[in-house]
């Protein structure tokens, strides 16, 4: 059905070395009828600083734009997680702005930094241009 929200692609991220699982990336809550998406990430913290998530964002991103035609994809982060706001901000999300007390993790309400990428911003051009 035309405009509705829902379903999407989840996939695991591998370490290089064992390719254990280590974390999970997912494109979804897929809205046809405005052409966006959210995407969503998790990674064990023994890898956080070593670049899997930058990785998988970059390949993410390339899938929502080029495969899916997506004209927009946005995600959430915790504002007193800041190193996955920066992990966005290197593959070209902006920040559009604070939900206040979004989210109720572990007893604690938490504040959600929303970014956002757009077609435009230069992902999803024809590479054969």
């Amino acid at each position: 059905m035309p405009g509705r929200a829902g379903g999407g692609l989840a996939l695991t991220i591998e370490g290089r070395a064992d390719r254990g699982l280590i974390g999970l990336i997912e494109v979804r809550a897929i809205d046809s009828e405005h052409a966006q998406a959210e995407l969503s990430v998790w990674l064990v913290e023994a890898c956080w600083g070593l670049g899997y998530m930058s990785e998988a964002v970059r390949a993410a991103v390339g899938f929502a734009f080029q495969t899916l035609q997506l004209n927009r994809l946005y995600a959430h982060h915790m504002t007193r997680n800041p190193a996955s706001g920066r992990v966005l901000e290197r593959n070209g999300f902006r920040r559009e702005g604070v939900l206040r007390q979004r989210v109720r993790k572990w007893g604690r309400y938490e504040n959600l930094a929303l970014r956002a990428l757009l077609r435009e911003d230069g992902w999803g051009a024809d590479e054969s241009a």
